[in-house]
């Protein structure tokens, strides 16, 4: 049986922020899929833009779809972390310590100890006996626009069978084991002015502040039309808005310094059967108008699985959990989106994904690989 705790532990010391190429602890998921035995593998590879190599991992054990005629399931997780830059937790960053009944490490909740428990889970069980499809998937740059989930939709052979099969998606990302049914989408945009720098005291200069102006009053307008107006809000999410997020940055290092650029960056998170594609254009004709440059949108659809889903009624049973909820922030599920029955469930609290100090209490991954074990059970096993 492979253990959670050390498992979670060796996949920390891996250092894999989306920055740099996430190989080495891919190859460390390949290896410990190889001992599980009969697991299919397939590396998705690709370079970013910045030429550095990342391996997305998927592998396949038990039967094929059309060999048993059951779904089975399809467990999602990433292998890269966000940067610990300013790290506050006892120990190292990337050495994970346990201190009060914790897992401190980057990684460790977000989302190396969900990985670590579904590996740890599918160890209990001899995979000679699947009588359903069992899908491990570790992606890559989960943390800097769904990159690597991309990559799979557009070329991997596992990920086809998936489609033919459609079965039971699970997303490990931190929920404290609760059932979530659906989530928001992500939506970035960039709007950026052009000026030319001079000294201030001469007439030398273009202020690119300046014709930014009227573009943000009237962003201005659609932030608060979407804070007050039903129509680009949905009940089912706390909060129920956009959560429109604006910056703005001139990027000018002296106060006397006419400035030459002036950007505009506008995050909001999309919401399940609310269609922001009319907000999405009067931002760009804004833009135009004031003659601003207009970046082509980064965005990544939002999730919804009915809360009358037979998945989400098996997973609430499974779990021991009454009632599936949703939550505000987004996964690389998005990508996705031909994948019809979607939740996400894993251990750890996404408040402490992305901290200073990030941890997972150790009690969540002993129960999250208890849960992922009846979830293996029950929809691969026992079918």
């Amino acid at each position: 049986m492979m253990d959670a705790l050390q498992l979670t532990k060796d996949l920390v010391a891996f250092k894999s922020p989306s920055h740099v190429s996430n190989a080495e602890v891919s190859e460390f998921i390949i290896d410990r899929l190889r001992e599980l035995g009969g697991f299919v593998i397939e590396r998705c590879k690709y370079k970013d833009a910045a030429g550095v190599e990342k391996v997305n991992v998927l592998g396949h054990a038990g039967p094929r779809f059309e060999d048993c005629g059951q779904t089975g399931l399809a467990y999602f997780c990433h292998s890269d972390v966000v940067p610990a830059t300013k790290w506050t937790g006892p120990g190292e960053a990337y050495t994970a310590t346990e201190h009060d009944g914790k897992l401190y490490g980057r990684g460790s909740c977000d989302m190396k100890g969900s990985a670590a428990c579904m590996l740890s889970a599918i160890s209990q069980i001899d995979t000679n006996n699947l009588a359903a499809p069992l899908f491990f998937v570790c992606t890559a740059d989960e943390e800097r626009s769904y990159l690597g989930a991309k990559q799979i939709v557009s070329e991997s052979t596992l990920y086809r069978e998936m489609l033919v099969g459609q079965p039971r998606v699970l997303i490990g990302e931190p929920t404290e084991l609760q059932v979530v049914y659906a989530h928001k989408g992500i939506c970035k945009l960039k709007v950026v002015s052009r000026g030319r720098a001079a000294h201030s005291s001469t007439r030398d200069g273009l202020n690119a502040n300046l014709a930014m102006i009227p573009f943000l009053q009237t962003l201005k307008q659609i932030y608060d039309e979407t804070e007050k107006s039903t129509e680009w809000q949905n009940s089912e999410f706390d909060p129920p808005v956009l959560s429109m997020n604006i910056g703005i940055n001139d990027h000018t290092k002296a106060i006397n310094v006419t400035p030459a650029q002036s950007v505009c960056t506008i995050f909001y998170r999309p919401l399940p059967d609310v269609d922001d594609h009319p907000l999405l254009e009067r931002i760009r004709t804004a833009a135009e108008n004031a003659n601003l440059e207009f970046a082509e949108p980064e965005r990544c659809d939002a999730v919804y699985t009915a809360p009358d889903d037979e998945l989400v009624h098996d997973a609430l049973r499974l779990s021991g959990n009454t009632t599936a909820r949703t939550v505000s922030y987004g996964t690389d599920a998005g990508e996705f989106k031909a994948l019809n029955h979607k939740i996400v469930c894993g251990p750890g609290a996404i408040a402490q994904a992305h901290t200073e100090d990030e941890w997972i209490a150790l009690d969540q991954l002993s129960a999250g690989c208890d849960l992922y074990k009846k979830f293996v059970e029950a929809w691969c096993v026992n079918v």
